[in-house]
């Protein structure tokens, strides 16, 4: 063989195996039975997306994105709607498979509905889970600082762990570089739109989008508005909603009358453990041996600002009454478990920790946490734990009111502390095209979907372009745990 051929054919063999290189927008998708958590299938698609980790850095590595697209069943589809979860870091795979899948369902009568899996999260590769626990000594009474500090020390083994041996650039997890990701999605489909759909974090990123790509978005759905600068709570709006608490538990007809005044219970009992920690035995459920578990204040104080205006809300008044009874099982069960609790995933903390925070809301946080029952603790542990982190700011641009011609469905909960309606009434004035639904007692997460049957009546008509009918609705009265504790154990 001549040596002009042995260099053509060592030509050939070359760019075929350059050819072969994954590229950024390279798109996949596959037929999929999609299986729901009550054993449900139906026929979808499972789509893979290549996108730059970092788009900054034009060495970057290649990240793998994860959907599964559901197709429609119009006859003519309008823009895909992409469902957005919570979190940060949670999965919205996972979300279409659990109570929102009936949802899911629905609005294929509109469009494409793709539940995606954002950048670190899910099926996305990589899922940057951290496998370090929490493990605060349960022995000792417990203080933020000795929770911020060892959850320092974990951060350090989990941020070591992807960044110098799996080489994952920490950097590219924040909020832009996820919006980024969903007009590179947008532009993979070959459509001139899509449509937003998102839950907590996942209006955080959508307002994120819609400041990037304005002309790429149809419709949004904002359910639980965490604006651009909503990351940090703020403590007037806490103590607000266990005013609002109070009042309803006052007017409930089964404890009302043995707790007519909820602060002044939760003050006593916070005044008590400040005073004097308590020492509990409990059975570890996982080795069935006994331990001793001291509860302080701050294990009540975090109890509550961890799960506060969520679905856990209906325990409060019977986790005070009990405590008030000197009953203390129930959060020395509930601190054993968070000590042995993974701490998350790194994902979550680079993007709560780029989103960050202005001057002026910092100011005002620690302002109002004086004062208050919870002080800040429902922050916790940020942005204690963002110094080691090091997630770069995104800066008070990405957090400044946004201007937007979109029309936008914003979705609250009256007793959603987390992210109160006064969140969406902020935000909502930028808006040119924009209606605000008020759900009547619901708290966080899936309530303010499926509390009543005319959100979802809602969540179509505007979908359709059609004006929503009801926009103030009653949410069914919250359940509250009974207030007679099991016998604690000795």
């Amino acid at each position: 063989m001549s040596i002009l051929k042995c260099a053509l054919i060592i030509g050939l063999l070359l760019c075929g195996v350059a050819s072969a290189q994954p590229k950024a927008g390279t798109l996949k998708l596959k037929p999929y039975t999609f299986e729901n958590s009550k054993g449900e299938k139906t026929p979808a698609e499972f789509g893979t997306l290549l996108v730059p980790e970092n788009r900054s850095d034009s060495q970057s590595n290649l990240i793998e994105l994860a959907f599964v697209r559901f197709k429609s069943t119009a006859a003519n589809p309008g823009p895909p709607i992409v469902y957005l979860a919570g979190g940060p870091g949670g999965s919205g795979i996972d979300a279409a498979g659990g109570s929102r899948f009936p949802l899911f369902m629905a609005f294929r009568e509109i469009a494409d509905v793709i539940a995606f899996d954002q950048r670190g999260t899910g099926r996305s590769k990589p899922n940057l889970g951290c496998y370090e626990q929490l493990s605060v000594p349960l022995d000792v009474a417990p203080t933020r600082e000795l929770a911020v500090q060892q959850l320092r020390k974990n951060a350090r083994a989990c941020m070591s762990y992807w960044r110098d041996v799996q080489r994952v650039d920490l950097t590219g997890y924040n909020s832009n570089e996820s919006a980024d990701d969903l007009d590179d999605l947008r532009k993979a489909l070959g459509v001139p739109k899509i449509s937003l759909w998102g839950i907590s974090y996942g209006t955080h990123l959508a307002f994120a989008t819609l400041r990037r790509h304005p002309q790429s978005i149809s419709r949004a759905i904002l359910a639980g508005i965490e604006g651009p600068d909503h990351t940090y709570k703020l403590p007037s709006n806490i103590q607000q909603h266990l005013e609002d608490l109070a009042q309803v538990i006052k007017a409930d007809p089964q404890i009302g009358k043995d707790i007519p005044d909820f602060l002044g219970l939760m003050k006593s009992v916070f005044d008590r453990l400040d005073a004097e920690p308590q020492t509990v035995e409990i059975t570890d459920q996982r080795t069935k041996q006994k331990v001793r578990v001291v509860v302080n204040k701050f294990v009540m104080q975090y109890i509550v600002g961890n799960n506060i205006g969520t679905t856990v809300t209906a325990n409060f008044p019977a986790l005070f009454y009990r405590a008030s009874k000197g009953d203390f099982t129930n959060p020395a069960q509930v601190w054993l478990n968070t000590s042995r609790q993974g701490i998350g995933s790194a994902m979550t903390y680079m993007m709560d920790c780029a989103s960050g925070q202005t001057a002026a809301r910092r100011e005002q946080i620690a302002r109002e946490a004086k004062g208050t029952l919870l002080e800040d603790l429902f922050n916790f542990p940020f942005p204690d734990v963002c110094e080691e982190w090091k997630a770069p700011d995104l800066g008070d641009e990405f957090r400044s009111p946004l201007k937007s011609n979109v029309p936008a469905l914003f979705i609250s909960g009256t007793l959603d502390a987390r992210t109160p309606v006064s969140n969406a009434e902020e935000y909502r004035k930028g808006f040119a095209d924009s209606t605000h639904m008020i759900i009547d007692g619901a708290v966080h997460s899936d309530p303010l979907f499926l509390s009543s049957p005319k959100i979802k009546d809602g969540m179509i008509e505007f979908l359709r372009g059609q004006p929503v009918t009801v926009t103030k609705i009653a949410g069914p009265p919250m359940k509250f745990a009974p207030l007679l504790a099991a016998k604690s154990e000795k």
